[in-house]
């Protein structure tokens, strides 16, 4: 066991694309953790695909440092408020965090969400301003904005105390001057030993260790990673599982795992303020305590900010159903949820009436995205309803969840994107013009107004425009009409192949969602129409063999290119009225009721029963 005295347990805390993962990545190469030859790939930490993939950290993870003779455990945080459930269970396991903060953005939405995390655990804070090489940076200004947070999130005077380190993690130089860089990162080492506190817990009492993050290996089963937070803890050693619900069972410590490097380590023994790993206990969950069986203490259960977006999961029964995917049962599909649900305490997934659908809650559009997409790499055939934000009754009151928008946009797109929001109920709560052609605005949204969004104001600011957002608070239901897409879409009447003939013929109408040669059934989309209502096209249409000639036979025909989706644009697009097909080839938009005389009955009885209501 490392002494006590010798530790040190951060977490790296920041907004997306702040610099947090590549931070990680220059620590790890001059802590001397790798070999000179050692072959050494950028973002270390993202081992994940889709991490790798989209450039952001997903899931909590950890590694550890040997500097001079202190043992440094760091774990790397997601910057992205819907994987917040990562970020609140991290500050449990931790004596102090690095804020990196990018020193020409400055504190953005995420910034306020996971700093606000670090200090209601009373943690030590170090500020790092990240991105310091910038030719844009203004250190002094992010300074005062960082110091301006920490006072509105009522930090205490020690936290406001914080050490302020300047760095530029791509060229791994770092400083405690803003105006020259050292060739190394020796000086961030040095802070974080100088100022983090080494773990206060006693190796002499009654062992508790609380489980704060699920991994799985083949072969160990279910590995809980967390910290020791009294006593000790080593391999054979009988112990007591306490779960979320209060109730005990005995269990056997059969491996035990520390960190270095990247490395999972196997060890005998680890004491108190030890960040570990163990294995040989089945069915072990997120937020259990293993502790003493002479003396079993529970530790407070994790608290986790509820849900506030939902969707319903369906097992797909399109026309194609089972072409594409390998798992297209509703047992597999319940068996993949609620597996997901143990190792991600935010998601929440519910049984309906129905056996073929599964209401699923998470925290945010990407959250749930995420799981899609995972779902569908791992050969799940699936279908979604429209992401739909989780209404409360609050002593008495419907209330909505609402967002904290920040939004930086060229002046020239300030008057239509604040046009835009303001159709979407949202208030402005400050702007801010630094003179450099680009303005900063902030509102208070509901998150209904939110779905759907990202693609408009994309176009809306031709792709200059950057748009942040994190969970605010409940507040009154701000009634009917709030956000949802404006225009009508084109329903195929057919099923069959996609012809450039009869593609041609509807181009006029819309805009299409696919190319020539894709296969397509009756009740699919295949187009925004350029009107607010729904019409039906026939896209199949192959042009008439005869040999009568025309004038301009021999003219080029030049078809607009289709706008293909997303997964993540795909979900914001949806109505109410349809599902989103995902198959690990297709990503598809059908109307939940194919036929269209069937629909129009539909349609009318609702009407219907809107009226007489």
């Amino acid at each position: 066991m490392f002494n006590r005295e010798m530790i040190r347990n951060i977490a790296i805390i920041a907004h997306v694309d702040h610099g947090k993962t590549t931070l990680v990545d220059k620590l790890l190469q001059q802590s001397g953790v790798f070999r000179d030859n050692e072959a050494i790939q950028d973002r270390m930490m993202d081992s994940n695909d889709l991490e790798r993939e989209r450039g952001i950290t997903i899931l909590a993870k950890n590694t550890a440092i040997e500097y001079k003779d202190y043992l440094i455990n760091i774990v790397d945080t997601p910057g992205h408020s819907d994987f917040g459930g990562e970020v609140e269970r991290i500050m449990k396991m931790v004596d102090g965090v690095l804020l990196v903060v990018d020193a020409f953005e400055g504190c953005m939405p995420q910034t306020k969400f996971v700093l606000k995390k670090a200090l209601e655990q009373n943690l030590t804070p170090i500020v790092v301003l990240n991105k310091i090489d910038r030719p844009n940076a203004r250190p002094a200004e992010v300074i005062d904005e960082v110091l301006e947070l920490f006072i509105e999130l009522e930090a205490s005077d020690e936290q406001l105390d914080f050490p302020v380190v300047y760095a530029s993690a791509l060229q791994g130089t770092s400083s405690l001057d803003a105006d020259k860089q050292e060739d190394n990162m020796f000086s961030m080492f040095e802070t974080i030993t100088e100022h983090i506190p080494s773990p206060k817990e006693s190796v002499k009492e009654p062992l508790q260790f609380l489980v704060t993050l699920m991994d799985y290996n083949e072969y160990l089963g279910r590995i809980g990673v967390g910290r020791v937070n009294r006593g000790k803890i080593s391999q054979g050693q009988v112990v007591t599982v306490i779960n979320r619900e209060g109730k005990h069972k005995q269990a056997r410590i059969e491996k035990l795992f520390g960190f270095q490097g990247l490395k999972r380590v196997e060890i005998q023994e680890a004491g108190a303020g030890d960040i570990i790993a163990i294995a040989g206990i089945k069915d072990i969950n997120i937020g259990e305590t293993i502790a003493d069986p002479t003396n079993p203490e529970a530790l407070p259960v994790l608290k986790i900010d509820e849900p506030t977006l939902q969707m319903t999961f369906l097992v797909n029964n399109s026309p194609f159903a089972g072409k594409e995917g390998k798992y297209v049962t509703s047992s597999k599909l319940r068996e993949r949820l609620y597996k997901e649900i143990e190792t991600d305490v935010s998601l929440k997934v519910e049984d309906t009436d129905s056996p073929d659908a599964f209401i699923v809650s998470g925290r945010g559009e990407l959250h749930l995205g995420i799981l899609i997409e995972n779902m569908r790499r791992e050969g799940f055939e699936l279908q979604v309803s429209k992401p739909e934000v989780i209404i409360k009754e609050i002593d008495g009151v419907k209330c909505e969840p609402m967002e904290h928008l920040l939004i930086d946009v060229p002046e020239e797109s300030m008057g239509a994107v604040m046009e835009s929001l303001g159709t979407r109920k949202a208030e402005m709560q400050n702007m801010i013009n630094n003179g450099n052609g680009q303005v900063r605005l902030e509102f208070m949204i509901p998150a209904r107004g939110l779905i759907g969004y990202g693609t408009e104001f994309l176009t809306m600011t031709r792709g200059y425009g950057i748009m942040n957002h994190s969970f605010e608070r409940y507040a009154p239901y701000a009634g009917q009409g709030v956000g949802g897409r404006q225009k009508g879409v084109l329903v195929s009447t057919e099923t069959g192949i996609s012809k450039l003939y009869g593609i041609l013929n509807v181009e006029d109408r819309g805009t299409l969602f696919l190319k020539p040669g894709t296969e397509i059934y009756e009740g699919m989309i295949v187009g925004e129409h350029t009107r607010d209502n729904d019409i039906v096209v026939n896209i199949c249409k192959e042009k008439a063999l005869n040999n009568i000639r025309t004038a301009n036979k021999e003219e080029t025909v030049k078809m607009k290119t289709p706008r293909i989706f997303s997964l993540e644009e795909a979900l914001e697009y949806l109505n109410e009225d349809e599902y989103c097909e995902i198959t690990p080839e297709s990503i598809r938009l059908r109307k939940k009721i194919l036929n269209k005389s069937e629909r129009e009955r539909s349609e009318k009885n609702r009407k219907l029963a809107k009226a007489n209501a």
